[in-house]
C-alpha cells in the first residue's frame, strides 16, 4: 500500500474486510455469503477500534507490537491445537490447511526475534486473550463445527488486511527488510492469496451443514470478532502506559524529573544487573566536565557566528 504510515490512502474501513469477489455461483444461503453479510457490523466495529486505527496510521509502539504478537501466539496456539484435534471432523476437515495457513511456528520465530531464545519465560497470556483462548478450547472440545467461525475470522483476515498491517509494522518499527519480526504475516505456501481465499470459501460452501448450524457459525464469528475487539481495547489501554520508548530501538530516556525509581536503569541497578547507565544522567554528568563545558561554549560561539553571518 502507498505508505499507510504516511497518511494512508487505504481507508480504515477497508483493512479487515476479506475482499469478497462477485461470483455468479454464490447463493445467499452459502456459508461464505452468510458470514460476509452476518459479520459486516462486527467488521466495522473492529476496524474502528482505536488500536486498529492507530496501527494503520503507523502509530504503533514496538513494545505494544510485541504484546500484540504475544496475544496472537496464545490465540493461534489454541486454535491450531483444536484444529489438529478435529482435522477429521466432517464439519471442519475440508478447511484443514496446516501447510498453507498455520501461524504458530511463524509466531514463535517472531517472539524469538523480539524476546530472545528464552522468550517463553518472558511472556504471559493477558486477561482478554485468555478469554478468547478459553472459548476456542471450549468450541474445539464441545462444538467443533463452530471452529469454522474462528478459522474464517482469523485466517481470511490475515490473508487480506493483515498484509497491509505487515507493511505498516515493517516501516513504522524499522524492522529488517528480511521480514524478521513479521513472519506472522508471511504465507510462503500461499502463492496467490486471492485464489486461495476463493478456494477456502468454496470449501466452506461445500460443507454439509443445515441452516441452524450455519446460523450458529455466523453467531460464533461475531463472537470471535468481539474477542478480538476486547484484545484490541486491552492493548490500547496498555499502550497509554508505554511512555518511555524510542521508536527506532534507542534507549528510553526521561527529563530527570519525577520519581527516579521509575527510571528503568535505576530498577536494573537495584536488581544488580549490569548494563548501560541512564542516558539522561550519563549526559548530565558528562556536561559537568570542564573540558566538555569548554567545547560546548566554543560550539555555541561558532553557531552564533554562523547565524549572525547568515542574517546580515
Amino acid at each position: 500500500m502507498p505508505s499507510a504510515m504516511e497518511g494512508s490512502e487505504v481507508g480504515e474501513g477497508e483493512i479487515l474486510h476479506y475482499e469478497e469477489t462477485e461470483d455468479d455461483n454464490i447463493s445467499p444461503t452459502d456459508l461464505s455469503e452468510l458470514l460476509k453479510e452476518g459479520t459486516k457490523e462486527s467488521h466495522d466495529r473492529a476496524e474502528n477500534t482505536q488500536f486498529v486505527k492507530d496501527f494503520l496510521k503507523g502509530r504503533i509502539k514496538k513494545e505494544l507490537f510485541k504484546l500484540a504478537t504475544v496475544a496472537l501466539y496464545f490465540t493461534y496456539s489454541a486454535l491450531e491445537e483444536e484444529m489438529e484435534h478435529n482435522k477429521d471432523h466432517a464439519a471442519f476437515a475440508p478447511l484443514y490447511f496446516p501447510v498453507e495457513l498455520h501461524r504458530r511456528e511463524a509466531l514463535v520465530k517472531d517472539l524469538q526475534y523480539f524476546y530472545g531464545e528464552d522468550w517463553k519465560e518472558k511472556i504471559q497470556c493477558s486477561e482478554a486473550t485468555q478469554h478468547y483462548v478459553d472459548r476456542i478450547h471450549h468450541v474445539g472440545q464441545h462444538e467443533p463445527e463452530l471452529l469454522v467461525a474462528h478459522a474464517y475470522t482469523r485466517y481470511m483476515g490475515d490473508l487480506s488486511g493483515g498484509q497491509v498491517l505487515k507493511k505498516v509494522a515493517q516501516r513504522a518499527l524499522k524492522l529488517p527488510s528480511t521480514e524478521e519480526g513479521i513472519q506472522f504475516y508471511v504465507f510462503d505456501n500461499v502463492s496467490n492469496a486471492q485464489q486461495f481465499k476463493q478456494l477456502y470459501r468454496a470449501r466452506m460452501n461445500a460443507l454439509d451443514l443445515d441452516k441452524s448450524t450455519k446460523d450458529r457459525i455466523v453467531e460464533e464469528a461475531n463472537r470471535a470478532f468481539r474477542f478480538n475487539m476486547q484484545v484490541f481495547e486491552e492493548l490500547d489501554q496498555l499502550g497509554k502506559s508505554l511512555t518511555e520508548e524510542v521508536q527506532d530501538g534507542g534507549f528510553p530516556v526521561h527529563d530527570g524529573t519525577g520519581d527516579v525509581r521509575k527510571c528503568p536503569y535505576y530498577a536494573a541497578k537495584q536488581a544488580g544487573q549490569a548494563g548501560p547507565g541512564c542516558p539522561y544522567h550519563a549526559a548530565l554528568a558528562l556536561v559537568k566536565q570542564p573540558l566538555v563545558q569548554l567545547l560546548l561554549a566554543a560550539c555555541v560561539a561558532a553557531a552564533a557566528g554562523a547565524v549572525a553571518w547568515y542574517v546580515m
